[in-house]
């Protein structure tokens, strides 16, 4: 991995992240799919949801890592990676507590990095990966990112629509739960 990556990465030296946008793309790229491993690593810890200092390492990183991905094409090598980050936010609560409409520390995460793998809806190889967890992120009640996701997938759809087929119940069902959700939000205004 880049020596910078490293040292942010490692000891989560929040100071020096900026540092990584000096960087050019391409000096980066082979390392990408290592930081985004490392990224996952953090963002799973225990203490992660409580660390201040480390979620904002792990949104500059991978505002730098996705800037970096496409500027250099290199979507298809780092999918994997990219992907299991997340699909591992998944395992975390995406929908604000309460009232609050402040993102979660995941849902940051997942939303970072949504569109730099679904905007390459026509890739079959980075849709083949991304389709299944973006379907799971439809059923997770934040409206936001199913939003998102609805979008991304409409797009997909059109380019691959049997990258699909496997999960037209789910995204139907997403669909209609959308609708319902609006109609009964319509229907409350108005009486």
């Amino acid at each position: 991995m880049h020596q910078l990556f490293s040292l942010v990465l490692g000891q989560r030296d929040l100071s020096r992240a900026g540092d990584l946008f000096s960087l050019e793309d391409v000096d980066i790229e082979d390392c990408l799919s290592q930081a985004l491993d490392q990224i996952k690593a953090i963002s799973c810890s225990a203490d992660y949801l409580t660390s201040d200092n480390d979620q904002a390492v792990v949104e500059i990183c991978i505002t730098r890592i996705t800037t970096a991905i496409r500027e250099t094409g290199s979507i298809e090598k780092h999918s994997a990676a990219l992907v299991a980050l997340w699909e591992s936010c998944l395992e975390h609560k995406l929908t604000p507590p309460g009232e609050s409409t402040e993102d979660t520390p995941h849902a940051k995460i997942a939303s970072d990095i949504t569109s730099c793998i679904l905007q390459n809806y026509s890739c079959p190889s980075v849709m083949t990966l991304a389709v299944p967890v973006a379907v799971r992120f439809l059923q997770r009640g934040n409206k936001e990112l199913s939003r998102n996701m609805s979008s991304y997938l409409s797009l997909a759809a059109m380019a691959k629509a049997d990258l699909l087929s496997d999960h037209a119940e789910a995204v139907t069902l997403s669909v209609l739960g959308e609708m319902f959700c609006r109609a009964v939000v319509l229907q409350s205004f108005s009486r």
